[in-house]
């Protein structure tokens, strides 16, 4: 017998070291355990460091060139505040390593216990860096500018190691190469610390402060008279070189009084010499800008030389936030925790054994079918995976692969299997691949996908974990990089948890300030869990009653809601010249974006509709328009749609969706015909159920995946963990839609010609030239919903361009011609 692992070891699962050292990374009560423990030492030591300054001097002779060892035998000799442990510690760091910088340590370590217990989100690579530059920056500069305290003093301010590094430097480099050396060690720290040094660095090496204080020394000499006391100084300003530009005054009270005189003097005096032109230089802080007062004008000069020009309406080029520093999205809700890996249960069977006779067996079967077929093979390997064994055959030369392929009936019959897949050849090898079914299939848990390094580690925008592969490999895609996905699968083959399997990774990775679903259950027991987490993840209409879409209508009308949404953020993203919601995001974050101007964070939002075949039954093709238009272009601004049905076939997913939806899942579906559908390609009829599923991302290669299974009550469990979280007041807001505005009202009012439809006269014209009153041909023309082409059509009877209707049959156009129609518009008009 030879065991097989079908999953690496899950080390969460099993006690030891291992489940404390993968503990530490992902679960959450021991993250918070450990961060505790460094808290609580990192506050011993700072203890011990903040005592050596009043006992350093009397326990420096007990500690000196002693042994822990010999310091606790005598107990309580010390006067470090910690005891002898705490006065040994304080020592070594003060003076024998990095002096007074050593609460860079401390400041770093409790950082990283307040990231561990989730106190504080932290990056902990950049704090590090930044205590561990300081860190040595601090002991070498303190050891340079107090060299001399070294002489009699139980502290070393900057440490032995500072000591001697310092005397180094200074002996290679002389006194003043030393001082070069740190101050440009000390601008690099604050270059990455802060994005406001560079520009204050630029505004002290171009001297234009210089220029500022001549200025102001000019000014007062003109204004003030000789033998007078000294006036109150007129406001700085910076005048403009473009238009475009504003005076920045230095505090608000002197733009009060700057506005007050300049009002006052504009009423005593008729004539106002001109400004000279003073070259544009920049403040040394950016300051808020003054109102102008509703007497002024724009472009108008007063005496004081002061000229208020506003801004162009939605102009950001002005606009900056950086003093603000940048604009977290997640302090909306600062206090969320995301799910723990608890909440989700260890369906993993864990090892099977798989015997090598079994193994040998299929071998030698497959090559007896291929050997009846004169197909001869030079090797043949296998590779066990949680519910299908991949064998690996390589043919002899001069072998047709196509002749291979034909086989996947007869050596199913051979095997005893239910059915197998045969992949001619593998991408990316040399081989020939044929999936054979395992007798005891794996289910593999959606908590070992989760907990996996591969999942914690991942930086997708959208992540996607979806389950183990053949060679038991957790597959993840980045959603945002499908960007939209069709999911197919017959009934009871997995597809429901293979959605939830999606939100479930979503909800895992993804704070409620950057990720919005909408959900679409026809059904109305699929998705109507997810309730819970409406002010945290969900997005509806303002008026929507219930957050999961239920009914057709409100389907239709939500769909189109995202649409206007799609259009507004476009807008946003050309008054900010960018290309795409990242891009956008990334500028909003950095305060390069206004919000009086109407700029906001974007999140991403996620579109689910379940039971599509069912929508397109009710609601004909009025709702595949705007799944179309989402489809083809709103990726760019962060609105994915996921649609999922139990028909693919051709009524249902046509022509249109398959071109706008380039990522496919398929699980086992009845024949061929579908699987060609879903996949253009066939082995979607070949899996066998349960979970197995194939998966081509963006045209990629198809990958056979054994689903992630999350059951209802381990969802239960996450949504109520989230739901009884601090939540926003309302679920997220799209933007109103109305049908009747959006149509041009509804089929079979009273007809009012003369309130027509502004195409009215385009589609006479269509109606004429076509020879047929069609509703439909109106409605493809035009790209418009039924309920318009509806009304468009009642105008053109009441008008008496067609004939009444005749059921199913196209109505009789009572125009001949375009030269008889134009004669009639014009009479119309």
């Amino acid at each position: 017998m030879v065991k097989k692992s079908t999953n690496k070891p899950d080390t969460m699962q099993k006690p030891g070291i291992g489940t404390i050292i993968k503990g530490f990374f992902t679960h959450e009560r021991t993250r918070f355990i450990t961060g505790l423990v460094i808290s609580i030492l990192t506050i011993y030591v700072g203890l011990a460091l903040l005592s050596f300054f009043f006992t350093g001097a009397a326990d420096q002779s007990k500690v000196e060139n002693v042994s822990v060892g010999d310091l606790l035998a005598n107990k309580g000799s010390v006067e470090n505040w910690t005891g002898v442990r705490g006065a040994f510690i304080a020592d070594w760091l003060m003076n024998r390593l990095f002096g007074v910088s050593s609460f860079m340590m401390i400041y770093f370590f409790g950082s990283l216990g307040a990231r561990l217990m989730s106190i504080k989100r932290i990056n902990l690579l950049n704090r590090f860096i930044f205590c561990l530059s300081t860190l040595i920056w601090g002991s070498w500069a303190l050891a340079f500018f107090f060299i001399d305290g070294y002489k009699d003093t139980f502290l070393y301010l900057g440490g032995q190691q500072g000591y001697y590094v310092t005397e180094v430097l200074k002996d290679n480099i002389g006194i003043p190469g030393t001082f070069l050396l740190l101050l440009g060690f000390f601008l690099i720290i604050a270059i990455f610390s802060s994005k406001r040094t560079i520009p204050f660095l630029q505004r002290v090496l171009s001297f234009s402060w210089l220029g500022k204080i001549h200025l102001r020394r000019k000014k007062k000499e003109e204004t003030i008279p000789a033998n007078e006391p000294e006036a109150t100084p007129e406001p700085t300003f910076v005048a403009p070189a473009s238009p475009e530009s504003e005076y920045v005054f230095d505090t608000e009270e002197e733009i009060k009084k700057a506005e007050e005189e300049a009002t006052q003097e504009k009423k005593k005096e008729k004539e106002i010499e001109p400004m000279p032109e003073i070259p544009e230089t920049e403040p040394e802080q950016p300051m808020p800008t003054p109102t102008p007062a509703p007497q002024e004008t724009k472009g108008e000069e007063t005496k004081n030389d002061s000229i208020i020009i506003t801004r162009p309406e939605g102009d950001e080029t002005d606009y900056s936030g950086e003093g603000l520093g940048d604009y977290d999205p997640r302090l909306d809700l600062s206090k969320y925790v995301f799910p723990t890996l608890d909440l989700l249960d260890p369906h993993d069977q864990g090892n099977v054994e798989v015997s090598l006779e079994d193994l040998k067996a299929n071998q030698q079967q497959i090559r007896q079918v291929l050997d009846e077929f004169s197909i001869k093979i030079a090797s043949i390997k296998a590779t066990v995976g949680p519910t299908v064994t991949l064998y690996e055959i390589v043919p002899e030369a001069g072998i047709r692969i196509a002749k291979i392929k034909t086989l996947e009936d007869d050596i199913a019959l051979k095997l005893a299997a239910l059915n197998i897949r045969i992949i001619a050849p593998i991408p990316g090898k040399g081989t020939i691949g044929i999936e054979v079914p395992n007798k005891n299939p794996q289910v593999v848990s959606m908590q070992s996908v989760i907990a996996s390094k591969k999942f914690q580690e991942c930086k997708y925008d959208l992540p996607v974990a979806m389950g183990k592969t053949i060679t038991n490999e957790v597959y993840m895609f980045d959603l945002c990089k499908a960007p939209h996905l069709l999911v197919a699968g017959a009934t009871g083959q997995g597809k429901s948890v293979g959605l939830n399997a999606i939100i479930t990774s979503l909800l895992y990775k993804k704070h409620p300030s950057e990720l919005k679903f909408v959900m679409v259950d026809p059904k109305m027991v699929e998705f109507s869990i997810y309730s819970k987490i409406e002010r945290h993840y969900l997005a509806k209409l303002p008026d929507a009653d219930n957050p999961i879409v239920t009914e057709p209508a409100d389907a239709v009308a939500t769909l189109n809601s995202l649409v206007i949404e799609m259009e507004n953020r476009y807008q946003l993203l050309v008054k900010a010249n960018t290309r795409n919601i990242k891009e956008y995001n990334t500028k909003f974050i950095s305060r390069q974006l206004n919000p009086e101007n109407g700029h906001r964070f974007l999140p991403y939002i996620v579109a689910i509709v379940d039971e599509f075949a069912d929508l397109i039954a009710t609601s004909g093709r009025e709702i595949e328009l705007p799944i179309s238009r989402i489809a083809a272009k709103a990726r760019a601004v962060g609105i994915h749609m996921i649609l999922a049905t139990q028909r693919p076939d051709t009524k249902v997913i046509t022509g249109t969706i398959k071109g706008n939806f380039p990522s496919r899942i398929a699980f086992k579906v009845a024949s061929m015909v579908d699987s060609r559908t879903i996949l253009d390609a066939p082995g979607a009829n070949r899996l066998i159920g349960r979970g197995d599923m194939l998966i081509a991302i963006s045209g990629y290669d198809t990958v056979r995946v054994q689903c992630a299974f999350v059951d209802t009550p381990e969802v239960e469990h996450i949504v109520d963990y989230i739901g009884e979280q601090v939540a926003y007041p309302t679920a997220y807001q799209l933007p109103e839609y109305s049908a009747e505005e959006s149509e041009g009202g509804g089929h079979g009012n009273v007809v009012d010609l003369s309130d027509r439809d502004p195409l009215f006269d385009e589609a006479a014209r269509l109606i004429v030239i076509q020879q047929q009153g069609s509703t439909s041909l109106i409605q493809r023309k035009f790209s418009i919903g039924y309920n318009r082409a509806g009304r468009l059509m009642d105008q053109l009877e009441a008008a008496g361009v067609v004939g009444p209707s005749e059921g199913s049959k196209a109505r009789q156009v009572l125009i001949p011609d375009e030269y008889t129609l134009e004669q009639f518009l014009n009479d119309l008009k």
